[in-house]
Order: C-alpha cells, then structure tokens, then sequence
C-alpha cells in the first residue's frame, strides 16, 4: 500500500474510533461527546504521523538524532490539559464529576497515538474494551441505584 493512503487510513481509523467513544458519551448526555472524541484521536493520529514521518527530509547527525516519541509525550500532557477543564468539584454538594470524561478523552488520546503509529489491532480492542466498561459502569450504576432504592 502506498505510504500516502496507509496513512490517510491511520487518521481516518482514529477518528472513527474515538467518534464511536463520543457517541456513546453523546448518548449518555455528557460533557464531552461525539465532536471532542472524534477531534482528539484524529489530532492525536495526526501528532503521531507528523512526529514520525514529517521530518524524513531533515538531515541528522549523531550530535541531532530525532526522537518521535518526543511528540506522542507532548499529546498525552496536552490531554491532560485538555482533561483537567472536564473536572469539576461542586463545593456545595460536595460532589466531583467529569472524571470518567477526563479519562475518556486521555484513552481516546492514547488510541489516536495507537492508530497514527500503526497498531491498528491493539486500538481497535482498546476501543471495545472502552465501550465495554463505560456500559458495564452504567449497568453496575443502575443495579445499585434499584439495591438502595429496595
């Protein structure tokens, strides 16, 4: 496969991955949906392909090596950034929410760096294993709401 559209499929898996994470989070009506899943991976895809392949034509020395690893560090500080604006603690109520979203967006992130490097099986079952624990969370949450209300 030609260079060109094997990467064209890196970002274009990205983004359909994390835009399945964000429907998820769009159907269960919380603060970060389809969009900001869909616009994470496909950013993270795009870090890691530039990291890896953008600087082919830069000549390097033993004094200039490039580490494109450098980059997929910088994205993983970025969405925390990016995670850390989901939390919320209200005083008053004494209650904290959007972590389960910061962390969303942090494996979404990590899944984006999977897809722009190649590894289209581990995110892919990444991806499963996601949507597979934010409905088991919600199955686990409705049954002990139905035990307490007993």
């Amino acid at each position: 496969m030609n260079l060109e559209y094997e990467l064209i499929l890196r970002v274009v898996l990205s983004a359909i991955l994390g835009g399945l994470i964000g429907l998820e989070r769009e159907y269960r009506s919380k603060e970060a949906g389809f969009r900001t899943h869909y616009l994470v991976a496909l950013g993270a895809a795009l870090f890691m392909i530039v990291s890896a392949y953008g600087f082919a034509d830069v000549q390097m020395t033993d004094a200039h090596r490039w580490d494109v690893s450098r980059i997929a560090a910088q994205v993983v500080s970025g969405i925390g950034f990016i995670g850390a604006g989901t939390i919320i603690f209200r005083k008053s109520e004494n209650i904290l929410s959007g972590l389960t979203t910061a962390s969303g967006l942090w494996v979404v992130a990590a899944i984006g760096l999977a897809c722009g490097g190649g590894m289209y099986t581990l995110a892919i079952v990444s991806t499963i294993l996601v949507l597979a624990g934010f409905e088991a969370f919600n199955y686990f949450l409705s049954e002990f709401d139905k035990h307490m209300k007993s």
